[in-house]
């Protein structure tokens, strides 16, 4: 400090900029809010595109997409920021490319799975025992199978642009 509340260099031509923001909470919030629609709105015109807009089931697939993008957001912006921190750019669009896809997937697997688990749930045996078990293993390993094939083929072509997109402004913004 110099004597006054400004702190000594700010508002030099060396200095960065600083810009308004909000409570980092309520940013990671908002963020998450905004991921879950480009998620959802990346399915919604992957399945436009298939011709396939009449399923019966459109809105719990999108509900689906739309939570599991919104839940991954602050994970992974918590993982890319300790991994890259305020390294070069070049290794902080890697960091959220990689932590933003591998949550966003990861989540919405998880959720796609626990779905699909609770539906066979009501043939399983009594909780707890060796069947119970294996009944969870092997329908939750069916159920991770067919999102592989079949739901991730939903975040195209949309879903890597926006995921190109989202790091390159994430990996600017280290805030």
């Amino acid at each position: 400090m110099n004597g006054s509340d400004t702190p000594v260099g700010a508002g030099t031509a060396g200095a960065p900029a600083s810009r308004p923001s909000g409570p980092r909470s309520l940013r990671l919030l908002i963020g998450a809010v905004i991921w879950g629609l480009c998620m959802m709105m990346a399915v919604l015109i992957a399945v436009y595109l298939r011709n396939r807009l009449e399923t019966g089931r459109l809105p719990s697939i999108l509900t689906l997409y739309f939570v599991g993008g919104a839940i991954a957001w602050i994970p992974a912006q918590i993982v890319a920021r300790l991994a890259a921190g305020r390294a070069r750019q070049e290794t902080r669009f890697a960091a959220q490319f990689v932590s933003l896809t591998l949550f966003t997937i990861g989540f919405t697997a998880l959720i796609f799975a626990l779905d699909y688990r609770g539906f066979y749930a009501q043939w399983h045996a009594p909780t707890f025992t060796y069947i119970w078990f294996l009944q969870q293993f092997y329908t939750i390993g069916g159920a991770t199978y067919q999102f592989a094939v079949i739901g991730l083929p939903l975040f195209l072509p949309v879903g890597l642009p926006l995921l190109i997109v989202t790091s390159l402004w994430q990996a600017r913004d280290i805030s």
